[in-house]
């Protein structure tokens, strides 16, 4: 009997040993899952950028647990905050959750950033935030305009008109005066003088005096003729007498 107790005695130690280490591995165990769960400031970045030619300032959570976290930026100058640009509530995810600041900043300068979620982050990401020295372009910059005033290149070299001449113009040349006596009028003769300007109708008779002259001399030598003959008949007659 007293063998018995004694064994039994020492398996109660024996399980009552195992099963403290069975409970301190599981409370380690859960320990460790909550730590790994728990947010913690490594898991928020930050960053400057540009969106639609103006600065802005993006905060990025990847905090697997999804713990909501207040997130504020602050524009800073010598060390010193210099004005608070917002104040954001974000809850992160594995793939990462982030939120937008209209910041609008200028080159080089100094952002503060804090988180606090909790009671697991009070503090701020470390570095500061920097921006670049580069500022953000506008979209839309219109292109310069020439200046009315300006001239081009082809107004520049362009060689002035010459100058209007002063000298009188010259004197028209004066009219022929006319003949101050009339040539005389030619006798008419038998051949027709062609016309100035005719034309070939004009050589061969057409548009001319010769027929109203060919008449003439006709009744010129008929009646020169009669006259003859009267004349002849006449002395005739007398010396029959």
């Amino acid at each position: 009997m007293a063998v018995l107790s004694i064994l039994s005695r020492t398996a109660s130690r024996r399980g009552v040993r195992a099963l403290g280490v069975a409970s301190a591995s599981v409370a380690l165990a859960v320990g460790a899952a909550g730590n790994a769960l728990a947010c913690d400031i490594s898991e928020f970045s930050a960053a400057a950028k540009c969106e639609g030619g103006k600065g802005v300032i993006t905060v990025t959570d990847v905090d697997p647990a999804g713990i909501p976290a207040t997130i504020t930026v602050h524009l800073q100058n010598n060390g010193a905050d210099l004005e608070k640009v917002g104040e954001q509530v974000v809850k992160g995810s594995r793939e990462g959750t982030t939120v937008t600041f209209a910041a609008d900043w200028k080159p080089n300068a100094e952002y503060r950033i804090h988180v606090k979620a909790d009671k697991y982050v009070d503090e701020d990401i470390k570095p500061n935030l920097v921006t670049p020295s580069t500022p953000c372009a506008t979209e839309d910059t219109p292109a310069p305009t020439p200046s009315e005033s300006s001239s081009t290149p082809a107004e520049e070299t362009q060689t002035p008109a010459p100058a209007p001449s002063t000298s009188a113009p010259a004197a028209p040349a004066p009219a022929p005066e006319e003949s101050e006596s009339t040539a005389p009028a030619s006798a008419p003769s038998n051949a027709p003088s062609p016309a100035a300007g005719d034309s070939n109708l004009a050589e061969t008779g057409a548009n001319s005096n010769t027929g109203m002259i060919a008449g003439i001399a006709a009744a010129l030598v008929a009646l020169g003729g009669g006259a003859v003959f009267f004349g002849l008949r006449r002395r005739g007659a007398n010396s029959n007498r």
